[in-house]
């Protein structure tokens, strides 16, 4: 009633202040009679005072219009004070008769605008708040203060502060002229007195018999008490602290206390610097369910239902639970109707019965017709060919309606990566429930995924430089066409990708491949085609680029297709690559000279059913690849590659001529024996022969909210024909460090293990040639994320990871690995791929390497799997 009251009197004075401002001030009074009104015609209307509004406009808010009749003195007048007043940008009005010719009237409308920002001072807090309470207020120079400006500024800095744990802020705003401006400007300064932080002491209960106080006060999510947690905030936030206490009653809904209330809560102060809350809650009496019927179904039986609802007689009575296995969960009963065209399929679950602590309900169906899709509608796609998005669709037109289908074409547009998944929609419209139609629309916002990649690191005692570019969403059907070059002809789903490192003289490669995933475009049969070419030289002490050499060549092409059985998240590839090795006085390696060929077949079973490639949620993928070559000594006679008695000869007499005792760092000797055994490595592995087992999986859970726990394994073999040959010299396994390939000749699989330093975890460990033939792997991650935009995919992780590596099969032991632990972040950018750093801690040591394990530093580059 005071506030009423209040408002009531301020109206009656802003009621008299305009009456005593409408001033008529006529020239020429002997000809105005004011006890006899007099009609004249608006010859004019001027407008003073203002000089930054539009005259026109504001005689146009005044309502008075030229060469129209007023009456004066009159309400004509009265009005278009009340109506500018309205406005809220003056603090005066007048309206005055210059000049009365005959019977015209000259009016002058004269405004007084409210004065503008020139200056804004805040004072009592710290610099970085000043800053962003600035950016809240937006009250920038030249914006007119009122006393609306005031109270919302007020209001403003109050609950920003009031999140800061600040609940006793006082806030004096002092409004002066500016000296400096000739112009109607005001300095506003805004002293703010935050007073101390206010923290929740503590949180009681009462009534509570089924909870203690510390799980309830776990149910509150976001209003905590202060204790020892540092990692849990104490503030108190009154939208927080409601959303908390329904969260309490939900926690005793889900146990069937149905009847469960707050009665009544409060919150009061303990201190200047700490306040207490109190809530007293009924509990009422536990509920159970007993009997669920079914009405109105006719496509499933009352047996099937109930399984598919997966509640049974005697469980707590859960609501929430309830509408989840009716509705909203991927397996619930919706999901059976909704899979096979009910789109209008609705249940209502109705209480029948309490008996005791007993509830009967009864659940009434209304399958409706069965509708079929009519319409596929694909919206958004600027640069993606609709015919890439609409081959992955698993909805047709004239298909039933399928919850299933709708969400699996929501998963494979995802997976091409052309499209931000967070901004995904899908929505029927155009319902047509009399003929049992729909169409469906596809809502996509294009995002980049094309990559440069431009690196710089420290490899084989030298530094090397990579520059890479990727462009995903490729078209080589537009190569000829005009115009298509803007920057690249794209659209159609394919995979161009240019990579070349180089330090110069020393080391180069160069690499460049093509994927199109849809070869043909009437089957989504994979095709793939890559070559590339790298040269390494040796250098002396001085850095002088000499003879030594070893050059590789390679290529592979490719045919992958997916498969229906056993389900159609199935793919198998396969593939045929051939590698040239060419070698000139190549120290350090198993062979020196010669050539080297490696003609191979890969096999690639997979299944991938994650939901997003970038921050999976949910699914698992796994590979399993076998990489063979043909056995060719078991078409060959036994120890073929023995040099003869002549070629011994021959290999001594060379080694004796080239032989110099004063630069050589081993007798003569010596010097023959590895040139005869060099050699014998150069026809033995003239053509390489082995099968490499490779397996990997990953699974993905969600944990709470976008929370993911990642489980990895992996294992590798590289097994032999032919014990005599033994392990080919090339495509070793690598285990330990970062898991970046980098520089890499010799065509090895390079495994990370964080926490240890490069390729330490590859026997043998003293030695810079690696012979690792088996290995294994499993880890861990905890991944959450900071951000999910399609500018950037960021991510923190925690980990725990083992393995080993082993020169061969009998000597592998799944039991006996290196452990390691850590931190990381990952951030994904359209224009690099993924990139990230990691702290791992290696708990064991490496024999011989006392410095490989420890705490260590890893930076990541691009996606593994």
């Amino acid at each position: 009633m005071v506030r009423k009251f209040v408002l009531s009197f301020c109206l009656v004075l802003l009621g008299i202040q305009l009456l005593a401002q409408e001033e008529v001030d006529f020239k020429s009074l002997q000809i105005i009679d004011y006890k006899k009104p007099k009609a004249y015609i608006i010859k004019d209307i001027t407008v003073s005072g203002v000089k930054y509004l539009d005259h026109n406009i504001l005689v146009t808010l005044s309502g008075l219009l030229i060469n129209r009749p007023i009456t004066v003195p009159g309400e004509d007048i009265t009005r278009a004070v009340e109506k500018l007043w309205k406005q809220g940008l003056f603090s005066d009005i007048k309206i005055t008769a210059t000049e009365t010719p005959g019977d015209s009237i000259i009016l002058d409308i004269f405004l007084q605008e409210r004065p503008r920002l020139s200056e804004l001072i805040i004072t009592g807090v710290k610099k970085g708040q000043e800053k962003d309470l600035r950016e809240t207020l937006e009250l920038k120079r030249g914006v007119q203060v009122t006393e609306n400006t005031i109270n919302n500024a007020k209001r403003t800095i109050r609950d920003y502060l009031y999140k800061k744990k600040y609940l006793n802020t006082e806030i004096d705003v002092y409004q002066f002229d500016d000296t400096v401006s000739q112009q109607n400007n005001v300095n506003l300064k805004i002293d703010i007195n935050r007073g101390r932080k206010v923290r929740i002491k503590e949180i009681d209960f009462v009534g509570n018999e089924v909870f203690t106080d510390a799980k309830l006060r776990r149910k509150m999510k976001e209003t905590k008490r202060r204790d020892l947690n540092i990692f849990k905030a104490s503030k108190f936030i009154e939208s927080d602290y409601k959303d908390d206490k329904d969260k309490v009653i939900a926690a005793y809904n889900e146990k069937g206390f149905r009847d469960a209330e707050i009665v009544k809560d409060s919150v009061y102060k303990i201190s200047d610097r700490r306040i207490g809350i109190k809530i007293e809650v009924f509990e009422g009496r536990q509920y159970f369910f007993r009997n669920l019927d079914w009405i109105g179904n006719t496509k499933y039986s009352a047996a099937i239902l109930d399984r598919a609802l997966k509640i049974k007689k005697g469980d707590p009575y859960d609501t929430e639970m309830l509408s989840k296995r009716l509705n909203i969960d991927e397996d619930a009963v919706s999901s059976l109707y909704l899979d096979n065209g009910y789109l209008f399929f609705n249940v209502s679950p109705t209480i029948m019965k309490i008996d005791g602590d007993s509830i009967d309900l009864q659940m009434r169906l209304f399958e409706g017709k069965r509708v079929r899709l009519n319409n596929i509608i694909i919206k958004g796609n600027d640069k993606t060919n609709e015919h890439v998005i609409r081959r992955e669709l698993r909805t047709k037109p004239g298909d039933l309606f399928s919850k299933s289908d709708i969400m699996r074409s929501q998963r494979e547009i995802a997976q091409l990566g052309h499209f931000d998944p967070e901004q995904f929609g899908i929505e029927p419209i155009n319902i047509n429930q009399a003929e049992g139609t729909v169409d469906l629309e596809y809502s996509l916002v294009e995002k980049s995924n094309d990559q440069l990649e431009i690196a710089g690191g420290w490899g084989a005692n030298m530094f090397i430089g990579t520059i890479g570019l990727r462009f995903s969403n490729f078209s080589i059907g537009r190569v000829l066409k005009k115009g298509a070059w803007n920057p690249i002809p794209s659209g159609d789903g394919q995979t161009l990708s240019l990579r070349v490192q180089t330090n110069g003289e020393y080391y180069s490669q160069y690499s460049v491949s093509f994927m199109d995933p849809w070869m043909g475009g009437r089957k989504p049969n994979a095709f793939s085609v890559s070559f590339y070419h790298s040269v390494r030289k040796n250098t002396n002490y001085v850095y002088e680029v000499g003879d030594e050499y070893i050059k590789i060549t390679g290529a592979s092409v490719g045919l992958g297709q997916r498969l229906k059985w056993p389900d159609d998240y199935f793919t198998l590839s396969n593939s045929i690559s051939y590698q040239l090795y060419r070698l000139n006085d190549w120290g350090g390696f198993i062979i020196s000279n010669g050539k080297t060929n490696n003609l191979s077949i890969s096999t690639t079973f997979a299944r991938n059913s994650i939901d997003w490639p970038i921050y999976p949620r949910r699914g698992s993928q796994f590979a399993l690849t076998l990489q063979v070559t043909p056995p060719y000594s078991l078409f060959k006679e036994d120890m073929w590659w023995q040099l003869s008695e002549s070629e011994i000869a021959d290999a001594t007499t060379k080694t004796t001529d080239e032989y110099n005792p004063l630069t050589a760092t081993y007798t003569l000797d010596q010097a023959i024996s590895y040139a005869i055994t060099d050699r014998e490595n150069q026809t033995k592995y003239n053509w390489m022969e082995y099968h490499k087992w490779k397996y990997k999986g990953s699974w993905f859970i969600k944990v709470w909210k976008d929370m993911v726990l990642a489980a990895n394994t992996e294992f590798g073999y590289l097994g032999y024909f032919n014990k005599d040959v033994g392990h080919a010299p090339f495509g070793k396994f690598k285990l330990g460090g970062d898991g970046l390939s980098g520089y890499n000749m010799y065509d090895d699989d390079i495994i990370g293990l964080r926490g240890y330093e490069n390729y330490t975890l590859t026997p043998p460990y003293h030695t810079s040639y690696k012979n690792g033939n088996v290995y294994e792997k499993i880890n861990f991650e905890l991944r959450y994320p900071i951000s999910l935009k399609p500018q950037a995919v960021i991510y923190v992780l925690g980990f725990v990871e083992a393995g080993n590596a082993w020169e061969s099969i009998d000597e592998f032991n799944p039991f006996k690995v290196k452990r390691s632990a850590g931190v990381g972040l990952r951030a994904f950018l359209p224009m690099f791929g993924l990139l990230g750093v990691d702290w791992g801690y290696g708990f064991d040591q490496i024999p011989g390497n006392p410095d490989a394990n420890g705490s260590q530093f890893h930076f990541v580059i691009g996606q593994q799997f």
